[in-house]
């Protein structure tokens, strides 16, 4: 896929969320959602940072370094301590203007992604990333905490095709989810074999090198999970192997710490909660 597609399929997503948003009523932005101490508010808020200083690491790596440091002496301190930094500056505004906020970090990071080649690599939080990875990951993240805030105000969205970005970066982030909990990778390949939203079939992973154990099923379900909004069990996934097993219940598509992702709805009161609120950097492949 050529760059300008992905960064279309970008402000195709950005500009789902941003719809059912904008019809929330004032009391709806403060509910909670599935992230521990997240209202729907610090969810744009967080994709609002987020989005603002990948702009600034695309066009002024040096600006992006303080704001580096910056997150990670925080991360020393708290959870808390990042919450006020990145979430603080919109907590405090009204509703209408968290939005046109985060519509004004979203285009600055759109007009920024438009002047990236193709082969081109941007300073990140972690290792630097491909620029088709880094917009891929920024993808993820409003499809994401999308879902969170889809979760907390009984919103639905239609699934697309733009979910291949998302299984496949699930997909090819099966070593780090193992790498990042400081286990060694696994050996053996796992067969992904997905139904897309417009009927075709997606898969990745060896056949042959899989040896029996594989994911299969509706791509929307693969991709709750490995962006851990959903357990695997409440999904119409099927997992076969040992191998498969292990890595859906390890499977996290993003970088920052290890975390678990939702627990499952028999094992949960109706507020289970999802780790995914500690998110503070995109998947580093």
């Amino acid at each position: 896929m050529k760059m300008k597609d992905l960064i279309d399929d970008l402000r195709e997503e950005q500009q789902v969320l941003d719809e059912i948003v904008a019809r929330l009523t004032d009391e709806q932005w403060d509910l909670p959602t599935p992230s521990p101490r997240w209202s729907v508010s610090d969810q744009i808020a967080h994709l609002h940072y987020f989005d603002s200083t990948a702009a600034s690491a695309i066009r002024e790596p040096a600006q992006f370094g303080i704001a580096t440091r910056r997150i990670l002496e925080a991360s020393k301190i708290s959870d808390e301590a990042v919450d006020t930094l990145t979430l603080g500056g919109l907590r405090a505004l009204a509703p209408g203007v968290r939005l046109q906020r985060w519509r004004q970090s979203r285009q600055q990071l759109l007009e920024a992604a438009a002047t990236l080649g193709e082969r081109d690599r941007v300073t990140w939080y972690g290792p630097s990333m491909g620029a088709k990875s880094f917009i891929t990951a920024r993808l993820m993240e409003v499809w994401a905490h999308g879902q969170d805030i889809c979760d907390a105000v009984s919103a639905s969205r239609e699934p697309t095709d733009r979910l291949r970005h998302i299984a496949q970066l699930g997909y090819l982030t099966r070593g780090w989810a193992y790498v990042n909990r400081g286990l060694p990778a696994p050996s053996g390949d796992v067969r992904v074999e997905l139904q897309a939203p417009s009927g075709a079939t997606w898969t990745w992973g060896d056949v042959a090198a899989a040896a029996g154990d594989s994911v299969s099923g509706p791509a929307l379900d693969f991709c709750l999970v490995v962006t851990q909004r959903r357990h695997a069990d409440d999904t119409s996934l099927e997992v076969t192997g040992q191998n498969a097993l292990d890595w859906m219940s390890k499977a996290q598509a993003f970088a920052g710490p290890p975390t678990d992702g939702r627990a499952k709805k028999a094992d949960s009161s109706e507020d289970h909660e999802s780790s995914a609120a500690s998110t503070t950097v995109e998947n580093p492949t």
